[in-house]
């Protein structure tokens, strides 16, 4: 597409390259034979790139009270680029999180931009789901030791996710419990050190598991949730 400025994964750049011959990239992924809606702030299209690497592709934007004025406009260079930084930083660190396999900003109005993020497309169902289909408690208890394993591996990173919830946190298929966390592009790394990122995570998560609004028709029980609290404390 004229005009866009993309960074992609090398291996990735001749897909990311034909697949925006004419059209943005979410514009691209939403006309695919293979696409899949996701629902969430706005629509992401899960499909296929050209070199059969599955992908998901959002439209970035804004969320809160102001989405009527602000929309899909964000100043430039956009929320992307930090995205991917925040990514690679995660991944460096060990937490499980989707690779960022491209991004493309599209210029405006001065100074503002759009922008469309594609990342690896990882396999599973969000926490909330999984425990519900979960039938063994053993698999329950399995899927609590993958989120607290995740939420150590953000202590350790130092990493604060401001949107710690629920259904943020992805049980992925197959093997061993293993969880990975999504929406990465507000995470900040805060310099105070990772005690008060961790019991922020940690107070988050829990406001989310227990709050009516998810709805779990089995509720964690007081040992699950000490031990998710437990990641909070400092060392």
């Amino acid at each position: 597409m004229r005009g866009a400025r993309v960074v992609a994964l090398r291996e990735h750049v001749a897909a990311i390259r034909s697949a925006m011959a004419e059209l943005s990239l979410h514009e691209w992924a939403g006309r695919q034979p293979s696409a899949q809606p996701m629902r969430g702030r706005a629509i992401a299209y899960g499909t296929m790139l050209a070199d059969n690497t599955p992908i998901v592709v959002r439209h970035s934007r804004h969320g809160g009270l102001l989405v009527p004025l602000t929309r899909d406009l964000f100043v430039r260079p956009t929320r992307a680029p930090l995205e991917l930084e925040i990514a690679l930083r995660l991944a460096a660190a060990g937490v499980r999180t989707p690779r960022v396999v491209a991004y493309a900003v599209y210029p405006t109005f001065p100074p503002f931009a759009r922008a469309d993020v594609a990342t690896e497309r990882l396999y599973g169902l969000p926490f909330p789901e999984a425990w519900e289909r979960a039938e063994r408690d053993a698999e329950r208890d399995a899927m609590i030791e993958a989120v607290i394993d995740l939420l150590q591996s953000l202590k350790r990173a130092g990493a604060l996710h401001p949107d710690l919830n629920a259904r943020n946190i992805l049980i992925l298929d197959g093997g061993p419990r293993v969880a990975a966390v999504l929406d990465v592009d507000r995470i900040v790394f805060p310099a105070a050190g990772t005690g008060a990122a961790a019991a922020a995570n940690a107070t988050r998560l829990l406001r989310s598991l227990t709050g009516a609004r998810l709805g779990l028709g089995r509720e964690l029980d007081e040992a699950q949730l000490a031990a998710i609290r437990a990641t909070g404390a400092t060392t």
